[in-house]
This record gives structure tokens, sequence and C-alpha cells, in this order.
């Protein structure tokens, strides 16, 4: 099912979601919405329902009771095989080990996100050079992700996260696994995207990043929403 109401404003919408896994409670009533234009950062303790979260918004786990709205689409009405096409085309992933394939150059990588989409190669492969050069890494087009540096492969998977110019970047520790000069150059590259409109999620334990990046920094405790404030971002 497709909503309308304020689909244009609201691109992400929980209504007391909750998830459970045997006995354990990983979301407990969460609602939340996030604007368009907003870059969100979620943060605590491991286990608090961060990531639980991060899924829930990638329809990568279903709820077991509330509702999850994303780009006006009601997630619940969609198969697993909608899921997926709705994921490669709406929603863009960064992830804090990359989840490059090593045997696919740069290029490869990036242009592929497109391809399973429907995208024929040669327009694939266009973009994602596009992209790679927008990212100063295009001369990095044909190596493999064991000869990149830390950096250089966050960057590769932040071109493949915006091959099909998605609705919503999700980050998880996307700055976790670099060192400080490659997060930092990570952080400018969320704060430019966000800067010309990209709605941003970020799940971090990372407080410089959080401080950052996002406009507005949620606190998560025992599988709820413990606090939140809105931030002056201060590059």
């Amino acid at each position: 099912m497709t909503t309308t109401d304020n689909a244009d404003q609201v691109v992400v919408r929980l209504d007391g979601v909750r998830k459970e896994f045997g006995e354990s409670i990983a979301l407990d009533g969460v609602s939340l919405e996030i604007r368009a234009g907003e870059a969100v950062a979620v943060m605590g303790p491991s286990g608090s329902g961060k990531s639980t979260l991060l899924n829930m918004v990638a329809g990568l786990d279903r709820p077991t009771s509330g509702r999850v709205v994303v780009h006006g689409e009601d997630l619940e009405g969609l198969g697993e095989k909608e899921l997926a096409l709705f994921r490669r085309r709406r929603i863009g992933m960064i992830f804090q080990f990359f989840n490059l394939l090593d045997d696919l150059p740069a290029l490869d990588n990036v242009a592929l996100a497109a391809q399973l989409t429907g995208t024929p190669a040669k327009a694939a492969r266009k973009r994602a050079l596009e992209l790679l050069g927008e990212l100063g890494i295009a001369d990095r087009k044909d190596i493999y992700p064991a000869a990149l540096s830390g950096g250089e492969r966050q960057r590769v998977a932040v071109a493949r996260a915006l091959m099909n110019r998605p609705a919503l970047l999700l980050a998880d520790e996307p700055t976790g696994a670099l060192d400080s000069r490659s997060g930092d150059q990570v952080m400018d590259l969320l704060i430019d995207l966000n800067t010309i409109g990209q709605t941003l999620l970020m799940v971090t334990h990372d407080e410089r990043l959080a401080m950052r990046c996002a406009s507005r920094v949620i606190e998560f405790a025992d599988g709820r929403m413990d606090s939140e404030r809105t931030l002056e971002r201060h590059v």
C-alpha cells in the first residue's frame, strides 16, 4: 500500500514499532519521523536497538507489530522480492566494513547496483564513473578492493549507495573501520551530500561523527528512544 499523506516531506515514519527476537525485545514501541533533507544520527550502547532500527527502515527485518513507511511505501505490504527491488531503487546503504565484492574492480562494484535494477551496463558504468569522479577516485576505477585504502573503499561504497539516486541514505558505523584521516574524509562527504539535499540516517558510536554530520541526534536505550536533540552543525 502506498501512502500519500506528507509523502513529499516525511521520508521515514515508524508508528509504534516493536521487534521481538524470541524472549528479547529489540525495539519497544518506537515512533519516529525523518523528513526530507534531515541528517539523523542514532546513538546508544550495543544492544540498545540501533541496528535493528536501521534494518527495519531498510526492510531487512519486519516488525513484530507497528508500521514502517519509507518514501510513502508501507513496507508491510511488500513481499520479499518487492522489498529487495524497493531497497535497490530507493535506499542507499553504507556499511562499516564496506561490503564490496572482492572479485570486481571499483567501477564494476558501483555499476552493479544500477544493473541489478535493470539499467543497461553501458549507462550504469557511465554513471558509476561520474560518481567516482565526483568522489575524487576516478583514477582508482580499475583497482580491486583489496588494493584500495580503507578511505578509498568507503568512497566506492558511497558511490555504490548513490547509484540509483536513493530517497534515503542509510549508514551503519560508516567511519568505524577507518583511521581518523579517512574518517574525516567520509564525514566531509556525508556533510556535502546532506547539504545538497540527501536525507541521511546514521547509526554510530562516534560522537564526533554525530556532532559534525547530523542535524538531529537520537539516543537509544533498551529498545526505546531515550532522548533526542536538534543540533546546529559545526563543520
